[in-house]
């Protein structure tokens, strides 16, 4: 309401966010979480083996140092690069959620930052000093506690946000007793943690097996140890996760859960939900199996072998995100925003007197047969726009001609009709906010998108129109009238 609305009508505003956060969780959790102490691990073994004039074992620590390479680029890079485009896309598309999250997380956020300059400080001294360590072996020993304090510090970076995804999901107490430590402490926080945390080593693990088929030669003694140890990883991991799991899953509030038939895909996939309970045991097994293998007939893994279960692990935790992004919904921040940035408790006073009205970017406030279609446009970006677009994914009117049958003529009655209850059958849409003549404004403007495939340009292409009740003339006008309110009220008391 009182930011200009960027849209992206092709693409869907929240599928940009989607595409560059799951990449980010990709690197997060299997390379920084899960994948360094797991490289850290092995550093440590490889000193174990090695013999009594050695420092370390010179062909186990360069394999494991091609490792490290490999995350050091893709964290540094990708890594660093979608961090950013998370803050950056976010700020674009869902900026009164991201304003309300700092204001609650402040201080957290500021931790969250000192933490992760610590741990980009940290790796650039564990990757680019790794060679020079190899000199003494108390210089290697430094090194290795360098690998832990990253690992810790990569760990306490997720620990913080995760608090704050808790958050949105359900914010427990926090909406009676607004405070930073209610917050953090929401019912979903610990759950989630204790799922994320050896679900990332799983992650760390099966990525270091990949990349042990194609740094460790074939036939030797290192290849069928570091292939045998990230078994031993994968497999102490993996049944944690999966009692974790359970927990989180139980952790979720009742309405989250039922929205998970719909949350994988769409609607249309909801009727193949339950291939889902075979799907997820599926890769889990998948990296399981791989593992006893490893662990049990090293010698014949090969790369091919390793992709799969490696692509269905972290394909599984795409679906996870794409899940829990999609059950809070109807809300962004449980109990008190919704999916379309417009708080719930603003909702009486939208439905008396519209979101026009009160949006500070609209060029219509009244209503009439002339402007109906703008105003209708209008509504749509202040109510729909963050997740539909007009003709591209998701498109407003698909979702319409869905109901009423493809390629038939859209009805406004009929939309003006279901608009206002379509919340109780889909229990993740938000209830429409806006007054009668908002509604009628919208459902013109729905059947003339149908007519006229009129794509929806946002405030990066169309430029802004302030709203006439809330430019500075208004503002003025309305000042003034209230000072002149108090001096007829202060003149009234003398008398």
């Amino acid at each position: 309401m009182d930011f200009p609305m960027f849209h992206l009508d092709w693409l869907n505003d929240r599928f940009l966010i989607a595409m560059i956060a799951i990449i980010h969780v990709f690197i997060n959790h299997g390379l920084a979480v899960g994948f360094i102490p797991y490289i850290t691990w092995l550093e440590q073994k490889g000193v174990r083996m090695s013999g009594a004039s050695q420092i370390t074992n010179p062909a186990w620590d360069s394999m494991v140092y091609k490792k490290m390479k490999v995350a050091f680029i893709i964290t540094t890079t990708f890594g660093a690069m979608t961090g950013v485009g998370i803050w950056f896309s976010a700020a674009l598309i869902s900026p009164s959620s991201i304003g309300s999250l700092i204001r609650v997380f402040y201080f957290a956020w500021f931790i969250e930052w000192l933490t992760f300059v610590t741990e980009v400080v940290l790796i650039m001294i564990y990757f680019l000093t790794w060679k020079n360590a190899n000199n003494t072996l108390i210089s290697k020993l430094r090194h290795i506690r360098f690998g832990w304090f990253l690992s810790i510090f990569s760990w306490i970076t997720m620990a913080i946000i995760v608090s704050i995804l808790g958050f949105m999901m359900d914010p427990g107490n926090w909406n009676k007793h607004h405070s930073l430590l209610n917050g953090f402490t929401n019912p979903i926080y610990l759950p989630q943690l204790f799922f994320r945390t050896p679900a990332a080593m799983v992650l760390g693990g099966i990525f270091g097996m990949l990349l042990t088929t194609i740094f460790a030669r074939k036939d030797t003694a290192e290849r069928s140890i570091a292939l045998k140890s990230a078994a031993k990883w994968i497999l102490l991991w993996a049944p944690v996760a999966v009692v974790a799991s359970y927990i989180y899953y139980n952790a979720m509030p009742e309405a989250m859960r039922f929205n998970m038939s719909t949350a994988v895909g769409s609607m249309e996939f909801s009727q193949y939900y339950e291939l889902l309970s075979y799907i997820i045991p599926g890769a889990v097994s998948l990296v399981v199996i791989i593992s006893i293998w490893a662990l049990l007939r090293p010698k014949s893994i090969r790369f091919a072998f390793v992709l799969v279960p490696c692509l269905a692990a972290f394909g599984f935790l795409g679906i996870f995100e794409r899940v829990r992004e999609f059950i809070r919904k109807p809300y962004v921040i449980a109990g008190y925003m919704y999916s379309n940035l417009l708080r719930e408790e603003d909702y009486p006073l939208y439905k008396r007197d519209g979101i026009l009205k009160y949006a500070t970017y609209a060029s219509t406030v009244e209503i009439t047969e002339e402007n109906k279609l703008t105003a209708g446009r209008d509504v749509f970006m202040l109510s729909c726009s963050r997740c539909h677009t007009t003709n591209g994914i998701n498109s407003i009117v698909e979702v319409f001609e869905r109901i009423y049958g493809a390629g038939k003529p859209l009805d406004e009655n009929s939309m003006e009709a279901y608009i206002p209850n379509m919340h109780n059958g889909r229990t993740y849409m938000p209830p429409f906010p806006g007054n009668k003549k908002e509604l009628k404004a919208l459902a013109a403007y729905i059947r003339h998108l149908q007519l006229s495939e009129e794509p929806l340009g946002g405030a990066q292409t169309e430029g802004v129109t302030v709203n006439p009740q809330n430019n500075i003339q208004a503002a003025e006008e309305l000042i003034k009238a209230n000072e002149k309110a108090i001096a007829d009220n202060e003149l009234n008391k003398k008398k």
